[in-house]
């Protein structure tokens, strides 16, 4: 089984941003813009809730895989690399969560 990596589905989705919307669902969902694209991932991310709570855990994958599509697309639509989101995250695992999040927050 090969291994299927978010840098996998970057580079598809940028291959079909400049494909013709009348073919390409991320190519429609990009000429929308950029609020469209966040509408639908909300729309994933409440599906993706919902399945959790229910438990069931191939729906859970589904809707996660949904998720991560429209999270892409979003990036794309914003010009936000997968590159600048992954060194982000590697320079908040350089500290516990917890000291991450406090140095984040702030003061009320």
């Amino acid at each position: 089984m090969s291994t299927f990596s978010l840098n996998d589905l970057e580079a598809i989705i940028e291959q079909r941003s400049s494909a013709g919307a009348e073919t390409s669902y991320t190519a429609r969902l990009l000429e929308k813009g950029p609020l469209k694209c966040a509408e639908k991932f909300g729309e994933e991310a409440v599906e993706l809730a919902l399945a959790t709570a229910a438990q069931e855990q191939e729906d859970v994958a589904n809707e996660a895989a949904d998720v991560l599509y429209h999270l892409m697309v979003l990036l794309r639509a914003r010009g936000v690399g997968l590159d600048q989101v992954m060194e982000i995250l590697n320079q908040r695992t350089a500290q516990s969560g917890l000291a991450e999040k406090a140095a984040r927050t702030s003061p009320e």
